[in-house]
């Protein structure tokens, strides 16, 4: 649950939940880190806050095939998790665009990543990547194989429906595809 979910509902942070706890990105797996830029945004350090080729290829393929499919970069989610609302609205994108902007002005890389993996939601009531390395794995995210890492990022398109424990063909195949371009991936330290 966001902040802004916190918020719209009035409700703090109970104990039912399991909830962040802060990784900084150095004590954040290896695996985890390549895992996120080979399923998520694979140009994520060559852009600045926004990927044109997947941005024109969403759009060709929405116009073509009658396929959605998101674009959002890294720092366009960090933006949205960090600062904004759900849901899917133009105004709302806009703001994450602005947003974005002034994350890549002021963040480096490394800084846009970490709060990415300690924001991002992978799962019901699972908020960052240390809760979902204990909930799916029950180790901490700075011990994740890159096996698990990379049915971890599997889910993340779908994180209430898909389940890295109970992976369904389609969670396996995102699984093979992201282990095969980890190896392609440089590390951000």
């Amino acid at each position: 649950m966001t902040l802004w979910e916190w918020i719209k509902k009035g409700e703090l942070v109970t104990d039912h939940r399991l909830y962040n706890s802060w990784r900084p990105l150095k004590e954040i797996s290896p695996n985890i880190r390549k895992a996120v830029l080979a399923g998520e945004d694979q140009r994520f350090l060559s852009h600045h806050g926004f990927d044109f080729t997947e941005m024109n290829q969403a759009v060709k393929d929405m116009v073509l095939k009658k396929v959605y499919r998101g674009a959002s970069t890294i720092t366009m989610q960090a933006a949205r998790t960090v600062f904004l609302w759900p849901g899917r609205t133009w105004f709302r994108k806009m703001a994450e665009a602005y947003y974005a902007v002034l994350i890549e002005i002021f963040w480096g890389k490394e800084r846009i990543l970490e709060i990415y993996l300690n924001t991002v939601d992978w799962g019901k009531d699972l908020l960052g990547v240390e809760a979902a390395s204990k909930r799916y794995f029950h180790r901490s995210s700075s011990s994740i194989s890159a096996s698990q890492a990379a049915l971890m990022v599997a889910i993340l398109p779908n994180p209430h429906r898909w389940s890295p424990i109970h992976p369904n063909t389609q969670v396996l195949g995102r699984q093979k595809r992201i282990l095969r371009d980890m190896k392609k991936m440089p590390l951000v330290p």
